[in-house]
């Protein structure tokens, strides 16, 4: 059974995309923990940071970049913001298919959980 974030790649269910490329997808998260919180991940189907191989690097490198990227254009560069992965079911993470929460905003406290 696919996962709701590769059924959202597939366009199965409706997401609000806001960066797309041949690598990547990243969408506004809909239950946003701050004012901007978008959801970052690779097409690719990795189940979590655990399962990146190493022929996953360029792909990794290039997530970084995009998460840069949509810092700078979603505004929250200049003042700071956080991105957020989970790993594995202690780690709060409830989908299988790995995702990075970009966060900003707003001032988030340390420590987050």
């Amino acid at each position: 059974m696919s996962t709701i974030f590769k059924r959202i790649i597939d366009r199965e269910i409706p997401a609000d995309v806001v960066y797309e490329d041949d690598q990547c997808i990243a969408f506004r998260d809909v239950s946003p923990q701050a004012p901007v919180h978008v959801l970052v991940i690779p097409k690719k189907e990795i189940a979590s940071v655990d399962a990146i191989g190493e022929g996953d690097a360029a792909l990794m490198g290039h997530i970084w970049v995009v998460i840069g990227n949509l810092a700078r254009q979603l505004g929250v560069a200049e003042g700071g913001y956080r991105v957020v992965t989970n790993c594995g079911k202690l780690g709060g993470q409830s989908v299988d298919h790995l995702h990075f929460h970009l966060l900003g905003g707003r001032q988030l406290d340390w420590p987050p959980g």
